[in-house]
Parts: C-alpha cells; structure tokens; sequence
C-alpha cells in the first residue's frame, strides 16, 4: 500500500512549514540541550521505514549522552537515562521537532506508524504475527497508537499498538490523517498520551 498521493502532498506541505514555523523553537530547544549536557544536540539512531528500509531519524537528545551503552533497551516511563531537559522536550514533543527534516526527505509521512529501531523490529517480528505490515505504508512523525495508547515498552504494549497501526494501515485517508494531526494537536496540550 502505498501513500496516496493527496496525503504526500500533505507531508511536503506540512513538512516546509513545520520546519518555517518551529525554527525559533528548535534554536531554543538545541540551546537548551547543549548547556545542559553538551553535545551532541540532535540524536541520530537507526529506524525502519517502508517496506523495511532502513533510515536515520533525527531527533533533541533528551537522554545522557552515555545512554546507548550496551545493548538497546526500551525507553520507559520515568527512565532514569532521560535529563530535566529531556523531560521536559518529551512531554511537549519538541524533541521530535527534526523529524520534519525526515517528512521533507521522505522517509516518514507526517501520520503513521511510529518507526522502530531494527533490533526491536527483528524481536516484534519474530513474537507477534503480521508485524511486518506495519511497514507497507510510510512511519509517522504521530500516529494512530500514539493518541489512543499510553505509553508502552513491552511485547505486550507492541502488540496491542500494532492493532491501532493496522486500523491506520486499512483506514489510509487523507480525513483519517487529519484527524490524527487534530488529536495530537490535543495530546501535547493536555501533556498526556505516548511519547
């Protein structure tokens, strides 16, 4: 399944001015990131994309920059690992702000299911069935699972995040994406909802 052509269009707009518009908010959140903890001020880490292609999402860093030592573990609700900055970028999605840069490229679509790092997807996809279809469609800066489930960092939360992700992939509409943005519009300013 591919996207639509009216919801790509959609992602290059709203890409552009996402990008215009949250400049003064990236400048303030990198400022804010780097006298906290120093460099590096944008996180680069390996996802999957469409049809299981790999690519590199960008994001704030809101973890201490020795985080990643070892082998990868699911970040969690009131994770240790995350600074006061990176708290604070999280609850209010700033630190996702770099991730138009990825709409505008286009690895990702502004709604979608929310990219996995590889050696997660290998783990989901060898203990939950049609995981992998998930990825017939672009990963998103937001998405279906992510304004209607809480917070997850287990198979158990996987599994159940996929059946949102698999309504989105049979629902695809330019509506659907629209309410999407609408309710994660409403996710950030009630400050609850998955990260």
């Amino acid at each position: 399944v591919d996207k639509l052509s009216d919801l790509s269009s959609m992602d290059i707009v709203f890409s552009i001015v996402g990008l215009i518009l949250s400049a003064i908010p990236m400048a303030l959140t990198a400022l804010a990131v780097w006298m906290e903890s120093g460099h590096p001020v944008v996180y680069r880490q390996e996802r999957v994309g469409q049809r299981g292609r790999p690519f590199t999402l960008y994001k704030f860093r809101s973890m201490r920059v020795d985080a990643e030592a070892g082998v990868p573990v699911w970040a969690s609700e009131g994770d240790d690992r995350v600074t006061r900055i990176g708290r604070f970028i999280r609850t209010t999605r700033l630190d996702e702000l770099p991730q138009f840069w990825n709409v505008l490229r286009g690895d990702m679509s502004f709604v979608g299911p929310r990219p996995e790092r590889p050696y997660f997807v290998e783990q989901l996809a060898r203990d939950i069935p049609f995981y992998h279809e998930r990825h017939t469609v672009k990963p998103g800066v937001t998405g279906w699972a992510q304004v209607k489930y809480r917070y997850g960092a287990s198979i158990e939360d996987a599994v159940e995040k996929l059946r949102y992700d698999l309504y989105y992939v049979k629902h695809l509409s330019l509506f659907f994406d629209l309410t999407i943005a609408f309710d994660t519009v409403k996710v950030i300013l009630f400050g609850k909802g998955a990260q």
